[in-house]
């Protein structure tokens, strides 16, 4: 007796690998990460809003245009020595320490110098990481 005949085992489907997906573009302008290009007159417009907060005392919208300055410009050696001050007034030893060492390094030959490398020099150490 014959045996009956079964049907071959259905082929198993290849599925694709799921694409990778992609996001779209960002709609809103405002989201999107802000890009820097050297633009002193930017870097101007922030030294001076920082310097109205520093006089009024709020020292960290002061640091934070100044910062905002050493961007549109890295080669500000004014934009660095505002961020130190400010800086050393909100406590951020080592911020400070980093501006005022950017702000030697671009005016190595300031009037200021002095003063401020005894003034680094009496802070203490940075942790090492």
């Amino acid at each position: 007796m014959l045996a009956a005949q079964q049907p071959p085992p259905p082929k198993k489907q290849q599925t694709p690998p799921p694409a990778k997906e992609v996001e779209p573009p960002e709609e809103d302008e405002s989201l999107l990460p802000k890009e820097y290009t050297l633009n002193p007159l930017e870097s101007s417009r922030n030294i001076t809003a920082g310097n109205f907060y520093f006089k009024k005392g709020n020292y960290r919208a002061a640091a934070k245009r100044y910062l905002e300055a050493t961007r549109w410009d890295p080669g500000s050696a004014e934009a660095f020595l505002r961020l130190g001050e400010a800086d050393e007034k909100l406590k951020d030893l080592s911020g400070a320490r980093e501006a005022y060492s950017k702000y030697l390094e671009l005016a190595h030959d300031a009037k200021n110098a002095e003063a401020i490398k005894k003034k680094i020099a009496k802070w203490p150490e940075p942790a090492k990481k």
